[in-house]
C-alpha cells in the first residue's frame, strides 16, 4: 500500500476535476488548482481555523494570490439559513466573481455550506474542497451535494454544484477527536456493505482485516482506505452524477440516519457518521426480518462498525426515540416518491437495491422491535 499522492478523476458530462490524495498537501495547494484565479474566498470553522488556516494563508500570500477569510461556527447548526446569509453577505462584500474560486477547508458542515452559497452566488461560481475530516474525505466532499438543514430535516435546501477540486490532505487527520474517525470509518465500511472491489480485491473483507489499522491512522492503511472510498464514490457519480438512478444506494443506511439527526435537532449528541453506523445496521437488519439478507452478513457488518465503537442499535443512543416520530422523520427524505418512502434494502453484502418500503405496518413493528 503506497503513500505516494494519488489521484480519483472524475470526468462529467459537462465537468472534470480530480480528487488528489496524499500527505503534506495543504501548503501545496496552489500547484492543483486546475485554472490559477486573482483571488480566493477561504471558508473554515473556528475548529479547523486552530490548525490549519495559518499555513494556508501563508502558503497562498507566497505565491502572490490574494486571499480573504470568513470563519463559521463549528457544528452543523451552521448549516441554516441565517449562516447562508451571513456567508452570502461575506462574499458579495469581498467582491468574489464567478471565476474567483471559494475554498471549503473543513468537514462537511464546511462543504456542504461553502458549496451550496457558491453555486448560489452570481448564480454559480468556482469552488475547491479541501476537506479535514475523515467523513467530508470519503463521502460528503466528493460529487457536488450541497445544502441545509431545515426544521423538517437534513440537507432538504440544496444544490448540486461540482468543485473544480477535491484535495485530500491525510495529514489533516491528525488533529482529528477518535469520535471523528470513527464517524468517518462508519462512511468507509458503508462502500464495503454495497459491494466495492478495490486494489487488493472485495474491499469489505479488506476492511475486516485492516480496521485495527484504519482506526489507529496508520498511513497506509488510512490512504488506501480513503482513495478506496473515493473511488467507489466517483463510480457511482459518474455515472449517475443527479441521483436519478443507482447513485441514490450511496444513501444505504441514511434514511434512518437522517431521521435520528433530524430528532436530535442536531445537538451534537449523534454525528452524522454514527447515525449512518446505526442506519447501516437498521438497514440490513430490516432485510433480515424481511428474509432477504442472511444473519451472518448483518452480524459481519455490525462486527466491523463495532470496532469503532459506533452505535450499532437504537438503544446505544443517548437519547430515546418514539417509533411514530422516527416514521415521521423519513417521510422527508429525500428518496420519497409520490408519498411512498423508498429504502435502500439488501439481499446481503455487495447486493444492495433501492425498494419502496411497503406496508408502513411491516416498518413501524420492525422499528417498534428495535426500540424495545
Amino acid at each position: 500500500m503506497s503513500t505516494k499522492p494519488q489521484i480519483v478523476k472524475i470526468a462529467l458530462a459537462t465537468h472534470a476535476y480530480d480528487i488528489v490524495i496524499g500527505n503534506g498537501l495543504l501548503t501545496a495547494v496552489h500547484d492543483y488548482i486546475p485554472i490559477k484565479a486573482q483571488k480566493l474566498a477561504l471558508i473554515t470553522d473556528t475548529h479547523v481555523e486552530k490548525n490549519h488556516l495559518a499555513p494556508l494563508l501563508a502558503h497562498f500570500e507566497s505565491v502572490g494570490v490574494k486571499v480573504v477569510h470568513h470563519i463559521i461556527e463549528a457544528g452543523e447548526s451552521s448549516k441554516s439559513f441565517p449562516h447562508l446569509q451571513s456567508l452570502c453577505d461575506f462574499l458579495l462584500d469581498a467582491q468574489i466573481e464567478r471565476d474567483d474560486y471559494i475554498i471549503a477547508l473543513g468537514g462537511g458542515v464546511v462543504g456542504d455550506l461553502t458549496g451550496f452559497a457558491a453555486s448560489i452566488i452570481r448564480r454559480g461560481t468556482r469552488f475547491i474542497q479541501i476537506p479535514t475530516s475523515l467523513l467530508a474525505q470519503v463521502d460528503s466532499a466528493i460529487g457536488g451535494k450541497t445544502g441545509i438543514n431545515v426544521k423538517q430535516g437534513k440537507n432538504l435546501i440544496g444544490a448540486f454544484h461540482q468543485p473544480d477540486l477535491v484535495l485530500i490532505d491525510i495529514d489533516t487527520l491528525a488533529t482529528l477527536p477518535p469520535r471523528h474517525i470513527g464517524a468517518g470509518y462508519a462512511e468507509i465500511v458503508k462502500y464495503g456493505a454495497l459491494g466495492h472491489r478495490g486494489e487488493y480485491g472485495d474491499f469489505f473483507e479488506w476492511l475486516e482485516a485492516h480496521a485495527n489499522d484504519i482506526l489507529a491512522r496508520q498511513p497506509a492503511a488510512l490512504t488506501h482506505a480513503i482513495t478506496e472510498s473515493c473511488r467507489a464514490k466517483a463510480a457511482f457519480v459518474i455515472d449517475d452524477e443527479r441521483e436519478s438512478g443507482n447513485r441514490a444506494l450511496l444513501n444505504l443506511g441514511h434514511t434512518f440516519a437522517h431521521a435520528f439527526e433530524t430528532l436530535t435537532a442536531y445537538d451534537g449528541s449523534l454525528l452524522h457518521g454514527e447515525a449512518v453506523s446505526l442506519g447501516l445496521c437498521l438497514a440490513f437488519d430490516f432485510s433480515v426480518s424481511l428474509g432477504l439478507c442472511p444473519q451472518s452478513d448483518a452480524t459481519r457488518l455490525r462486527a466491523l462498525l463495532k470496532a469503532a465503537e459506533l452505535p450499532t442499535q437504537i438503544s446505544d443512543c443517548s437519547k430515546s426515540f418514539a417509533t411514530q416520530d422516527i416514521m415521521a422523520a423519513m417521510q422527508q427524505d429525500k428518496k420519497v416518491k409520490h408519498g411512498r418512502l423508498r429504502l435502500i434494502l439488501t439481499r446481503g453484502l455487495g447486493d444492495c437495491f433501492i425498494e419502496e418500503a411497503g406496508a408502513p405496518a411491516t416498518l413501524v413493528q420492525f422499528l417498534d422491535s428495535q426500540n424495545g
